[in-house]
């Protein structure tokens, strides 16, 4: 292979004393791989490198969201020596996957989807954009196709008030688990979430609902009592909101309009109400939130509020 000797060992690690080697690649996540090894959301088995002698020249690794889980849930790591342009970044990639997917996923198993935390404007950093296309170029050549671009938002208190609502709307808690999930499958109807879509190919609205409930809320160790229903003075459901805490940050998990109520500017009330929630109940001093690139309507939502833009992901899935 250009740039080095002799083909690249490839091989997992041995344990959580090679963390050390598999971090000589620079990249957001670092300082999160050694508290996901401890709580089960990695395996060293799972984390991968290519190795020319002792240096790094790629890595991967897969996430699953709890310890019981026997698959991944997400390739979520997938990195090379950005700095080596002798190498034949691409085919080193390729090979990593190749063999990390033969060993982890089996003959038979599907690939999880593939996800890249990225800088919002990353199309316009010609670094970043190589180092992201030729991520995406190695991923294509095992399978994998563009899914979905998401944009990742931070609320801080020490930067931006809770935003206020505008009094239109009373919010309450939910009745029981039937209501929000009746809720959340009205919701659906014209949704521009690129998952809830591709799902919605393949199930009905109540199925979809329920996946998204028992995968995520219901795992959420934060009280349901957060969770927010936006009514009308009379009474009538308009939407729906759901703060809370996944295993890393308090985050917006679910905000939603019911379609018959759209195009009034409800979603601003709804942000506002979470975000609320998670400062004055929960005593949070920030919150995590994202949206598809696609969302417009959401993503003015989230700059009007004073959530900042983070980064960007992009995601790739095997048909």
């Amino acid at each position: 292979m250009t740039g080095i000797e002799h083909d690249p060992t490839i091989r997992p690690l041995h344990g959580t004393q090679e963390l050390e080697l598999f971090n000589r690649l620079p990249f957001v996540l670092n300082h999160e791989f050694a508290v996901d090894l401890d709580e089960g959301r990695r395996r060293t088995d799972w984390m991968w490198v290519a190795l020319d002698g002792d240096r790094i020249l790629a890595r991967l690794a897969f996430w699953r969201r709890r310890r019981e889980d026997p698959t991944p849930f997400l390739l979520d790591v997938l990195d090379v020596d950005d700095t080596d342009e002798d190498l034949d970044r691409v085919a080193v990639l390729t090979d990593l996957l190749r063999a990390a997917g033969a060993e982890v996923l089996g003959p038979d198993g599907s690939w999880p989807e593939y996800l890249r935390f990225v800088d919002a404007g990353w199309r316009d950093l010609p670094g970043t954009r190589r180092a992201v296309d030729e991520r995406m170029e190695a991923v294509a050549r095992v399978g994998g196709v563009p899914f979905v671009e998401r944009l990742r938002y931070r609320w801080r208190a020490a930067d931006t008030p809770v935003p206020s609502g505008s009094g239109r709307l009373r919010f309450r808690g939910i009745r029981d688990e039937a209501e929000i999930l009746s809720l959340m499958a009205r919701a659906l109807e014209g949704t521009l979430d690129g998952h809830d879509r591709a799902d919605l190919a393949g199930a009905s609205p109540e199925q979809v609902a329920r996946a998204n409930f028992d995968e995520e809320f219901a795992r959420y160790a934060t009280p349901r009592s957060w969770w927010r229903i936006a009514t009308l003075d009379g009474g009538e459901p308009v939407g729906f909101v759901v703060p809370g805490r996944n295993a890393k940050h308090p985050i917006i998990g679910y905000i939603a309009v019911l379609p018959e109520h759209r195009g009034h500017g409800y979603i601003d009330d709804l942000l506002a109400e979470g975000t609320r929630v998670l400062a004055e109940e929960g005593g949070e001093t920030y919150a995590h939130a994202a949206t598809d690139l696609g969302n417009v309507p959401m993503a003015r939502a989230f700059d009007r509020a004073g959530y900042t833009t983070v980064s960007g992901v992009v995601s790739m899935v095997w048909p």
